[in-house]
């Protein structure tokens, strides 16, 4: 299975801001949206991506003061993205090995989803709890 079929089941609308958005505005975004992290676009493509881990790191060392900055000062650039014909099992790989709980998706350089180690972790779970249900009708079976 494939990023593409996490995108299928959860729709492929993600919430972003562009270059240039102060990082007032993307913090209330963060937490109106109750979200983690949002994609920073340049256009169609992605730029980089804030987290609320970024945004905690650079509160503990600058201060309130971020709050007047643009979000690309902090921002993680280039960003880690994934494209929708990656396998599920790969991209909770890539996420574990980077330490990250965010994947923009993109196709031919454009947005076009976010998925989430939740979002995966929950896949995987339900894929496997339909696999012991078809062996235990299996088994029942024979």
């Amino acid at each position: 299975m494939t990023v593409k079929t996490i995108l299928q089941g959860k729709g492929h609308e993600v919430v972003s801001i562009p270059v240039g958005t102060k990082m007032r505005e993307a913090v209330a975004l963060l937490a109106d949206k109750r979200i983690g992290a949002v994609p920073v676009t340049d256009g169609a493509s992605v730029a980089g991506i804030l987290s609320e881990r970024d945004v905690i790191y650079c509160l503990a060392s600058d201060g309130a003061a971020l709050l007047d900055w643009n979000v690309e000062r902090i921002m993680t650039a280039p960003a880690i993205t994934v494209t929708p014909d990656v396998p599920v099992l790969s991209a909770l790989s890539q996420m574990s090995r980077r330490r990250i709980r965010h994947l923009p998706v993109v196709e031919e350089g454009r947005l076009v989803g976010i998925v989430s180690i939740g979002d995966l972790v929950a896949y995987r779970i339900r894929r496997i709890e339909e696999e012991a249900e078809a062996m235990r009708i299996y088994i029942q079976s024979v």
